[in-house]
């Protein structure tokens, strides 16, 4: 009996997770008639939804502006990270409670209130309306929780190991590429993962700083299926939606295996 409640309440949970993906679905599968009714399984699905979607937006250029900012993002993130996480992490200095509460204050900053000097400091550069601009913003949006997420896994690597390899000659620099990031697999990943969706689902510095439409984002896109007196185009909408979440789904399932065996790693060796 309490294993059934168990599977109960894991079943509640899991619908409750994913009920926006299968309203998506639905909605997506509707045709105009259905759509006006409200009910939630389409009794006569079609797929002419997609076809207008695609149509209508070009979901493939917007979706590949997305890919290079959201994986520059990324890569940016990371390589910005891993050596500033593991200094905060290992080195006792002064800057480091400064650079601690700076990341805490960082994130209860309103993206309105950051914008402004954003454009301002791109404009200077010539990066404003550039996927370039877009994604060293990005970079500086993500950088502070990637920064918290991997000093936490950093002080969690026993720091042995390292005394280890530099007892062998290595020096911080060797220490860092050689010992602490294989071991720190598991916490690159989930950064990783962070950073990528975040970036592949922002839509106000996209908003504020493109302009052209071939550099347009996916979620800018998706916005035009709202009309300027508020109508929306419920069926396009909801299946260019579920297209943009396509990737996203992908990318998490590639990744999964390689996060889990990483935790499953890192808790052996640990």
């Amino acid at each position: 009996m309490r294993r059934a409640l168990q599977y109960l309440a894991l079943a509640c949970y899991v619908a409750f997770l994913g009920f926006p993906l299968l309203w998506l679905l639905g909605t997506a599968l509707k045709d105009r008639g259905e759509l006006a009714t409200g009910g939630l399984v389409p009794l006569s699905p079609t797929f002419e939804n997609f076809g207008d979607a695609v149509r209508r937006a070009d979901l493939v250029t917007a979706a590949g502006n997305s890919l290079v900012v959201a994986l520059g993002t990324t890569a940016l993130v990371l390589v910005l990270a891993l050596p500033a996480a593991y200094a905060l992490a290992r080195f006792r200095t002064r800057l480091k409670v400064a650079a601690n509460a700076w990341v805490l204050v960082s994130q209860v900053f309103p993206v309105i209130l950051v914008v402004l000097p954003l454009f301002l400091i791109l404009r200077q550069f010539r990066l404003v309306d550039s996927l370039v601009g877009l994604t060293l913003v990005h970079a500086v949006y993500a950088l502070p929780f990637a920064l918290w997420m991997l000093q936490g896994y950093i002080s969690a690597i026993p720091r042995d190991v390292e005394e280890a390899g530099v007892v062998d000659g290595a020096g911080r620099v060797r220490v860092l590429v050689s010992i602490v990031a294989p071991l720190l697999a598991p916490g690159l990943v989930a950064t990783a993962m962070f950073t990528m969706i975040s970036s592949w689902n922002e839509f106000f510095f996209a908003l504020v700083l493109i302009q052209d439409p071939a550099k347009v984002t996916l979620p800018l896109t998706l916005a035009r299926f709202v009309g300027a007196e508020g109508q929306v185009q419920l069926g396009a909408l909801a299946a260019g939606a579920l297209l943009a979440t396509v990737p996203s789904l992908l990318f998490f399932a590639a990744i999964q295996r390689r996060l889990v065996s990483g935790l499953l790693s890192g808790a052996v060796k640990g």
